[in-house]
């Protein structure tokens, strides 16, 4: 909770908790372990869908950002003064 909740760093919360700054990463590493295990058991089969790739999809749209970015780019160039 005080590193992920309260944003407090490794050091602070060692310190506070009086243990190690190792004990600090081990319990949160372990918190977030169980925290993600709950979540997939109420989500239970619907986990799957939840986090799925859909590779065509991101590649069109990637491929559409590059053609928009390149579009721009041509005519901010275009635009552009000439140095002589």
């Amino acid at each position: 909770m005080l590193r992920d909740v309260e944003e407090m760093s490794t050091s602070d919360t060692a310190h506070v908790l009086d243990i190690s700054e190792e004990n600090v990463k081990v319990r949160l590493h372990r918190a977030r372990a169980l925290l993600r295990k709950s979540l997939y058991a109420r989500a239970g089969m619907e986990r799957k869908e939840a986090f799925n790739f859909h590779a065509v999809r991101c590649d069109r749209v990637v491929r559409n950002v590059f053609e928009r970015i390149q579009k721009h780019v041509l005519k901010t160039n275009a635009s552009a003064p000439k140095m002589q």
